[in-house]
């Protein structure tokens, strides 16, 4: 599987996810969660080094992102939000960003 592919998988769950938590976070945190680990999977094998140097700025913003809101606990439906929000920004950005790839 390429790197753009990848990418475009990552992308496409944190839209899921990010969906699925708007929704009701609480009655669907073990999809959200599988659908986290399946990201995790995706990012762990991507290769770095082949990324165009474009696309390495963006992806390495989201890596530092992504890991503040995969360990981040939602609290209150104002999180939810916020939390549900970024997730799917980022699934935006990187599906809009991957062409650059």
């Amino acid at each position: 599987m390429s790197n753009k592919a990848k990418i475009l998988d990552i992308g496409m769950n944190l839209n899921r996810v990010g969906n699925l938590a708007a929704d009701n976070y609480d009655k669907k945190k073990k999809r959200i969660n599988i659908f986290l680990e399946e990201t995790k999977k995706y990012i762990n094998s991507i290769d770095q080094d082949s990324l165009s140097e474009s696309f390495k700025k963006t992806f390495s913003k989201f890596l530092k992102e992504y890991s503040l809101l995969e360990k981040e606990k939602i609290k209150k439906q104002d999180d939810q939000l916020r939390w549900a929000e970024t997730m799917m920004t980022w699934g935006n950005i990187l599906t809009h960003r991957a062409k650059t790839i």
